[in-house]
């Protein structure tokens, strides 16, 4: 099992991950693909473990893309700030409060 130090939430943003588990993790991404790929058992379903894509592809890659904090893509990123507004925020208008009309 692996203990790795607790990320504080003050940490920077651009703190690279652990290297060695970075290197691992992208490893077992592409072993889990290449068996996927080639070894029509490796698409199968069992009682024990459930669809074995799932294990062999998934959870590595989900795990990869934990250890690199859940960043999101480049550009999908840039489109998001490129959208963002700069100005004040919106103000709701204060009307005066409706009573019941009065018939004349």
């Amino acid at each position: 099992m692996f203990f790795l130090p607790h990320a504080s939430s003050a940490s920077s943003s651009s703190d690279r991950p652990d290297a060695a588990l970075d290197r691992l993790l992208r490893r077992l991404v592409l072993t889990g693909l290449a068996l996927v790929l080639l070894v029509p058992l490796a698409r199968a379903n069992t009682d024990a473990l459930g669809w074995l894509p799932l294990w062999l592809v998934g959870m590595p890659a989900v795990a990869w893309w934990a250890l690199h904090r859940f960043r999101m893509p480049g550009r999908v990123v840039l489109a998001r700030k490129a959208v963002r507004r700069r100005g004040p925020q919106a103000r709701r208008l204060r009307l005066a409060p409706v009573g019941p009309s009065r018939a004349a």
